[in-house]
């Protein structure tokens, strides 16, 4: 079961939760899923330099938190909070709400799936050989912790006249049990021979109980 759907779908409220929390009915739930969607793609698009990887959205009743996970939030947040700035703007002016927005690290890139699948997307892009891009994300990975990892590339690679899949992998990626912390990400390159689909599974251990996962320590920046 677990091969057959999102890797994170299959885990909800078990060692994951929704990106997006709240409620909605009927054709409002449409449209403030619509707007979920606007909201998304304005921070990719603004933070494009910052390696954005989750954006979470609550909202309450006359507000919208935006939480931004990031690699690199000075970027994000610019010279004395400008860029932030500019964020919280353009969002309040997209949902007509007042808006908070929050930046949290990632202390660990090379663990975040959505930043290694753009790493290597990256260097598809610049014409470096799949099966190398692969190797070095996954010996970054191990080094940095990471119990197991799985990489998977479709497409026409290395320019080939039809298109194929390849993986590599290393230690431990149990896709089957809901226990385990596994982590979920893709990213396509757009590549002169077509687009090349890249899938990263990472394996950081297993969670018995929700209450027992500490809390990360994060470094979070809370817009005035």
């Amino acid at each position: 079961m677990g091969r057959k759907i999102h890797p994170i779908g299959f885990r909800l409220k078990i060692t994951r939760d929704w990106d997006a929390r709240w409620y909605a009915e009927g054709g409002k739930y449409r449209d403030l899923l619509q707007e979920d969607f606007k909201i998304r793609r304005f921070v990719k698009k603004l933070g494009l330099r910052a390696g954005v990887s989750r954006i979470e959205i609550e909202r309450y009743p006359n507000q919208l938190l935006v939480n931004i996970h990031t690699a690199k939030p000075g970027i994000l947040i610019g010279r004395k909070g400008e860029a932030v700035k500019d964020l919280r703007t353009g969002i309040e002016a997209m949902t007509d709400k007042k808006v908070k927005v929050e930046v949290t690290e990632i202390e660990k890139p090379d663990l975040d799936p959505i930043l290694v699948a753009e790493n290597i997307v990256d260097q598809l892009e610049r014409r470096i050989g799949h099966s190398r891009a692969m190797k070095r994300a996954i010996s970054q990975a191990m080094r940095q912790g990471a119990q197991g990892i799985k990489i998977e590339v479709a497409g026409r690679l290395a320019g080939g006249d039809m298109a194929r899949r390849e993986w590599a992998s290393e230690g431990r990626v149990p896709r089957s049990s809901l226990r385990s912390d596994l982590d979920y990400g893709t990213a396509e390159a757009l590549t002169t021979f077509g687009r090349i689909g890249v899938k990263v599974w990472i394996y950081k251990g297993e969670i018995l109980k929700q209450e027992d996962k500490p809390e990360p320590k994060k470094d979070v920046y809370v817009t005035p």
